[in-house]
């Protein structure tokens, strides 16, 4: 849980840094590219062939293709229609995602993790259910393409390297998962992207290179590597910890108006589905399977 905590506070700046400098200032497409090309040079020296077959290079790059480039086509897009409070919101479904697709890929259905992710969802609509703009169907549309993406990198990377030897270093064989995104963000810039629309400022280089090197680059392999070691119900509840750790930090930095009441009631179902995770379902789970 130590990594999972870790990036979820990592990527709670990350809504509203997209949001407040970069969506509708910068091509979302160069930013996608951006950002997943940074991260592969971050990750891409320390490929040792010694670890890889053909077979476990086509799967990582599939899923980095999903997780990462075509989640990130989604997810930069909805900015130009949503607020960052309205794509937090709209990620609360993550967690259902997440849970179905690990069942589905197990050939089983445990339906104490969905319970714990119906938990977590429910805290989550808590925190930050209000009025919605007009075009609410269609960013809500496009954060659900993100966060299906999303849950199908993560839960495909989980069952890929429970599969593996374990003693596999993962971090000589993760560069071949950025470079799965960037095989999909690159020929979608060069379809849609906009070269009138390049960075301008030194703010928005900054923040591109902070997404790309550390959010992306570290993040998702730190992130990745902790879904490994969590069962699915509690990888389907961190998942909406960012909700209320994205709103606090729009809260204190860009002074965005929360609900504190809602905060604290969502939060705290949140972490009460983490916990009835932890010391209930985890054990009937293990039971049923023994």
């Amino acid at each position: 849980m130590g990594y999972l905590t870790a990036i979820t506070l990592l990527w709670a700046f990350s809504f509203s840094l997209i949001g407040v400098y970069l969506a509708g200032q910068v091509d979302a497409w160069f930013s996608v590219l951006t950002r997943v090309a940074l991260a592969a040079l971050v990750f891409l020296p320390f490929l040792r062939r010694q670890h890889l077959t053909v077979k476990l290079a086509l799967k990582l790059m599939v899923v980095g293709a999903f997780q990462l480039g075509i989640m990130y086509c989604f997810y930069y897009q909805s900015f130009l229609y949503l607020s960052v409070p309205e794509v937090l919101l709209f990620t609360i479904f993550t967690p259902i995602y997440v849970t179905l697709i690990y069942d589905l890929l197990q050939r089983r259905f445990s339906a104490w993790y969905l319970i714990t992710a119906v938990i977590a969802v429910l805290g989550a609509a808590v925190i930050k259910f209000e009025g919605i703009n007009e075009d609410f169907v269609l960013g809500f549309l496009i954060v659900q393409g993100a966060n299906l993406c999303f849950a199908i990198g993560q839960v495909g990377y989980k069952v890929i390297m429970e599969k593996e030897q374990a003693d596999l270093p993962q971090h000589t064989v993760f560069g071949l998962f950025y470079l799965g995104a960037v095989c999909v963000a690159l020929p979608m810039f060069l379809l849609f992207g906009n070269t009138e629309k390049l960075p301008t400022t030194d703010t928005q280089w900054g923040i591109l290179v902070y997404l790309g090197i550390v959010a992306s680059g570290l993040g998702y392999f730190i992130w990745n590597k902790g879904a490994t070691l969590v069962n699915a119900g509690a990888l389907a509840i961190m998942n909406n910890a960012l909700v209320p750790a994205g709103l606090i930090v729009n809260l204190v930095i860009w002074n965005r108006d929360v609900d504190y009441p809602r905060l604290i009631v969502g939060g705290a179902i949140i972490l009460l589905s983490l916990w009835v995770n932890e010391t209930w379902v985890k054990r009937r789970v293990a039971a049923a399977h023994a």
